[in-house]
């Protein structure tokens, strides 16, 4: 049991999404989609190699195949399917492709360390049977895309109004302001690599820019990103309230709202912040006055 306990929150999820009125027939359909993703991209080459980075392909291609879904099976304006579409695809396509970049260039050849932080938290937690764990935590990344990452994009695909709510706007500007801000982060680090790189310094502490603080800046405005597909959505639920009987709306909003919860966790502790530093403070001796000084995750002032 305590393999399958991680997969319970996201089973849950799901089933909300199937007894409601309006999301059966995409859950249905998003869910057999998904696993037939992961099991081609991802389950079975981690079964072959050993290795679950795969997922780093699989999931994001997972939430272009969202957007693609939500465009053809929304049953709202076509703005708002658009709308929701365009989201979803561009995230999941400039992810997906970017690892599918790094696939050709070698970088899968063994297990990136965020993975294998896994496999020591699967010691940890006496869980021997390192395949079997390996395989049960593909699926949770499927299932994710099956219930709380795809609720923003149902309820925006499905909202029927097509104006657009002062809320959503808002949304949207957090969205790009967000976006910029991530891969403002992301280029600032590859140029501090790249130029580290030429010097013969492979192991520089990278504390420039966004870097100066938090020492996670694309984690925290890639969790943003989510954050504002939550906030877009709002007007939705409001849209949708009397199409569902009260406890499944309840339901739904609480599906929505983990989507955030559930990318704080991962972006924090499970595949993010936590995994990281524990190689970074082993690699980099001047790694443990950054953590005293900078903050780990939201952007505050350093302290000297």
């Amino acid at each position: 049991m305590k393999y399958f306990k991680p997969l319970i929150p996201f089973l849950l999820g799901c089933i909300v999404l199937f007894i409601s009125n309006n999301f059966f027939e995409f859950t249905l359909i998003n869910g057999l989609s998904q696993l037939l993703l992961f099991i081609l991209v991802v389950n079975i080459p981690a079964k072959l190699t050993g290795r679950m980075s795969y997922v780093d392909i699989g999931w994001p291609l997972g939430l272009a195949l969202i957007g693609l879904l939500v465009l053809v099976y929304g049953q709202g304006a076509d703005t708002k399917k658009w709308l929701a579409a365009i989201l979803f695809l561009f995230m999941g396509l400039r992810m997906g492709l970017m690892a599918l970049l790094y696939l050709t260039k070698g970088a899968f050849k063994r297990e990136l360390p965020r993975y294998q932080y896994q496999k020591l938290r699967w010691d940890k937690e006496g869980k021997a049977n390192v395949n079997l764990a390996m395989q049960v935590e593909i699926l949770v990344q499927a299932f994710a895309n099956m219930s709380f990452l795809a609720m923003p994009a149902l309820l925006i695909a499905w909202n029927p109004n097509s104006t657009f709510h002062w809320l959503e706007i808002l949304g949207i500007g957090l969205w790009l302001l967000s976006y910029g801000l991530e891969s403002l982060a992301d280029k600032q680090k590859n140029s501090f690599i790249s130029m580290n790189v030429k010097a013969g310094d492979r192991r520089a502490l990278c504390n420039v820019g966004l870097w100066r603080f938090s020492r996670h800046p694309n984690y925290f405005f890639e969790w943003m990103v989510w954050n504002s597909l939550v906030v877009i959505a709002l007007p939705s639920v409001m849209a949708l309230w009397s199409t569902e009987p009260l406890v499944i709306m309840l339901g739904l909003v609480g599906v929505l709202l983990m989507a955030s919860r559930v990318m704080f966790t991962t972006l924090v502790y499970y595949t993010g912040a936590v995994p990281a530093e524990y190689y970074s403070v082993q690699k980099r001796p001047e790694y443990k006055e950054y953590q005293r000084t900078t903050s780990m995750f939201f952007p505050k002032k350093p302290k000297f």
